[in-house]
C-alpha cells in the first residue's frame, strides 16, 4: 500500500490548523479517524510528520519538508481535475478552422470567432486559408474541425453543411468597359464577354444560364483577390459575391448589380456530422444560437 490522496489531505489539514479537532471538522471526519489516517500516512512514509502532546501539535523536520511538495502536488491534482471538467464541457481545447477567402469578406467568420473567444477564452482557435475543393477531405481526415466555404462543394460521407450567411452575386467589370455605363447589368448583356472565375464557378454558370449563353471562361486564378487583379487589367469580367464589393476596392475595377432575381450566393460551415471533441461541439452549438 502507498500513500493515497486521503492521507495527503489529512496531513495538509493538520499542518494548516496544528489542531486535530479543527482539522477533523474541516475534513468532515471524526478526530479518531483523522488520527488513524495520520498514523497510517506516517507509517507509509517512514517518518513522523508531527510532534504531538496533549496541548500542542507541531510539524517535525520531516513534516516541513513533506508539506511544500505535498501541497504543490495537491494543487496540481486540483487544477488537473478542473481542466478535465472544463475540457469535458467544451470550455478547454483547440479548434482548427479552415476558410476560403470569400467567406472572410462576408464577416461571418470573424464575428463568430470573436464572440466565441469572448465566451470560451480557454479554447485555442487556429485559423488558416484552404482550397475550397479540399475542405471536405480535410475535415474527414481530421486536419481541420470547421470549414467556412461557399457551396456547392464536395461533401464526403459524414460531413454536414449549415448555411451561415446569405449573399448574392454581382459583376466585377474593368473600369474601361462599356458595360460600366449601365447601373445594372442583365445576364444577356454579358454574352460575348470573357470570364475569369473564382474557386466557386456556380454564380458564373447561373448568370450564363439566365442569359442563354455558354460562358467563355479564360481563367480560374483561385482567390478572389487574384480574380480582381485579372479584371483590373482589362478585357475580362467576373461574377463575384456582393460582400466582396462592400469591403474590397481595387483600382481599375467597378461593380454592378445583376438585374432580375438575385443570383444567390451563400457561406456555409462544413463540419463532421458525428463530432466527438467537446470544444468543437461547443463551437457548433454556439454558432447555431
Amino acid at each position: 500500500m502507498s500513500v493515497e490522496l486521503r492521507h495527503v489531505r489529512c496531513v495538509l489539514s493538520v499542518a494548516k490548523h496544528l489542531h486535530f479537532s479543527r482539522a477533523a471538522e474541516e475534513l468532515g471526519i471524526a478526530p479518531p479517524a483523522l488520527t488513524r489516517q495520520i498514523q497510517e500516512a506516517e507509517r507509509l512514509l517512514g517518518a513522523r510528520m508531527f510532534h504531538r502532546t496533549k496541548r500542542s501539535v507541531a510539524l517535525t523536520a520531516a513534516g516541513v519538508a513533506y508539506l511544500s511538495e505535498a501541497s504543490a502536488a495537491l494543487d496540481h491534482l486540483t487544477r488537473g481535475a478542473e481542466r478535465a471538467a472544463l475540457a469535458e464541457r467544451g470550455e478547454l481545447g483547440r479548434i482548427e478552422i479552415g476558410y476560403v477567402g470569400s467567406a472572410v469578406y462576408s464577416g461571418v467568420l470573424q464575428a463568430t470567432v470573436r464572440e466565441f473567444r469572448a465566451k470560451f477564452p480557454r479554447v485555442e482557435i487556429g485559423i488558416g486559408e484552404i482550397v475550397m475543393r479540399e475542405a471536405g477531405a480535410l475535415l474527414a481526415e481530421g486536419r481541420i474541425d470547421i470549414a467556412y466555404v461557399r457551396p456547392p462543394v464536395p461533401q464526403p460521407e459524414g460531413i454536414a453543411a449549415r448555411t451561415v450567411h446569405r449573399d448574392a452575386f454581382i459583376v466585377a467589370l474593368p473600369a474601361d468597359s462599356a458595360l460600366c455605363a449601365s447601373e445594372t447589368i442583365t445576364p444577356a448583356q454579358l454574352r460575348g464577354q470573357s470570364f475569369v472565375v473564382p474557386e466557386q464557378e456556380s454564380g458564373t454558370l447561373e448568370v450564363a444560364r439566365r442569359g442563354r449563353f455558354t460562358p467563355n471562361i479564360v481563367g480560374q486564378p483561385g482567390t478572389l483577390a487574384a480574380v480582381l487583379a485579372h479584371v483590373s487589367l482589362g478585357g475580362d469580367v467576373s461574377i463575384v459575391p456582393r460582400s466582396l464589393a462592400q469591403c474590397v476596392a481595387v483600382p481599375g475595377v467597378e461593380y454592378r448589380e445583376i438585374a432580375g432575381r438575385p443570383v444567390a450566393s451563400e457561406v456555409a460551415m462544413l463540419y463532421r456530422r458525428f463530432e466527438k471533441a467537446p470544444a468543437v461541439r461547443a463551437f457548433l452549438e454556439f454558432s447555431a444560437s
